[in-house]
């Protein structure tokens, strides 16, 4: 749930006026750089957990471009609750492949948490832009990058036996890695114009990075389709934030959405 807040935080932070393709990369490199400096006091990762910081470096790749692809589509009440809606059930499902399954209780809570997230991108299409392929295309891919990601990134903290350092070890992979495709795709120039924001990406840089290491050292405790699940709630904070500090609308809609997103999670910690 610390990890939810933080996510919808760092969101929030972010609008420095870069295309959401930038910006993304902007912090996976801000999170890079705020990793780096620890790694001399955290081993190298295990033999086995390197293949799942390479997949997971991909898939947040994958992650940048589906999802700035599908804001070309759809607005912000749009995409993410589909994109973030949907990985939880995903992630359920490729856990079943890991061993890690959920009983009929959890899997009845995570349902109904997923639906209330998805209740949120009905109101995205209300008066605006209807939902259409190119957006539920878009947007369930990048639902898949996150499931990948995800597990991934659960079996080699498992694997590694120290959650943290081997969060520590993706960031700065990921960072690399962001850092390479964003040159090659938009050209060395590009730098000058992510130059003045900086700050902003190491700021969210480290509140991404906190996030997400919460997340890899939860799914050494729980199951990682609760875990991803319980993450997912960070559209509830963020619509907080929107309220109190954004002055934005609270429909009645959205305030059934959150209810049922309530009661899933009840459901999940109760089962």
């Amino acid at each position: 749930m610390a990890a939810a807040a933080l996510h919808a935080g760092w969101n929030a932070l972010l609008k420095i006026g870069l295309d959401r393709y930038l910006t993304a990369s902007l912090i996976q490199i801000g999170a890079g750089c705020i990793a780096l400096p620890a790694l001399p006091f955290f081993g190298l990762p295990v033999a086995d957990a390197w293949p799942c910081i390479a997949v997971s470096a991909l898939l947040h790749i994958g992650y940048n471009i589906f999802l700035s692809r599908a804001y070309q589509h759809g607005d912000l009440s749009q995409v993410y609750p589909i994109a973030r809606g949907s990985s939880p059930l995903l992630v359920a499902l490729l856990a079943l492949l890991a061993g890690d399954a959920l009983h009929a209780g959890q899997w009845l809570g995570l349902l109904v948490l997923v639906g209330g997230i998805w209740l949120m991108a009905w109101r995205g299409s209300h008066g605006g832009a209807a939902l259409n392929g190119p957006l539920l295309f878009n947007a369930l891919a990048t639902a898949a990058c996150i499931a990948g990601y995800t597990l991934a990134d659960a079996l080699g903290a498992r694997s590694n036996g120290d959650a943290i350092g081997y969060a520590l070890w993706l960031f700065v992979v990921n960072g690399v890695v962001a850092t390479t495709v964003i040159t090659l795709r938009r050209g060395p120039r590009i730098f000058l114009q992510l130059g003045p924001h900086w700050r902003g990406g190491l700021g969210g840089g480290a509140m991404s990075m906190l996030a997400y290491s919460l997340v890899i050292w939860a799914t050494t405790q729980a199951p990682v389709a609760m875990v991803s699940a319980l993450r997912e709630t960070s559209v509830l904070f963020a619509l907080l934030i929107g309220w109190l500090f954004l002055k934005e609308s609270m429909p009645a809609l959205r305030l059934l959405a959150c209810a049922v997103i309530l009661a899933g999670v009840a459901l999940m910690k109760l089962a």
